[in-house]
């Protein structure tokens, strides 16, 4: 009887490994996959914002002097958009 039982338990473990992405797929879900046009793009639009608003931070009481001239162009790309 522990022979069944230890050939079920490595019989369970192969067909787990086999299966791992479709195991994976199914519990954790990757959220980005049903994604709409829509969503895409609001989700596009709240990382500009929360990028934007980071740097508009960073600036603080001094003004544009805090920017180093990389977070200078990043803030003049975002803000065309």
């Amino acid at each position: 009887m522990s022979e069944i039982l230890i050939l079920g338990i490595i019989v369970v473990a192969v067909m787990a490994f086999f299966n791992r992405d479709r195991i994976k797929d199914r519990f954790f879900p990757d959220e980005k996959r049903n994604y709409t046009i829509d969503d895409q793009f609001n989700s596009d639009k709240r990382d500009r914002e929360k990028e934007i608003d980071r740097l508009l931070s960073k600036m603080g009481k001094n003004g544009v002097s805090d920017l180093s001239e990389k977070d200078r162009k990043r803030l003049d790309e975002l803000s065309r958009k």
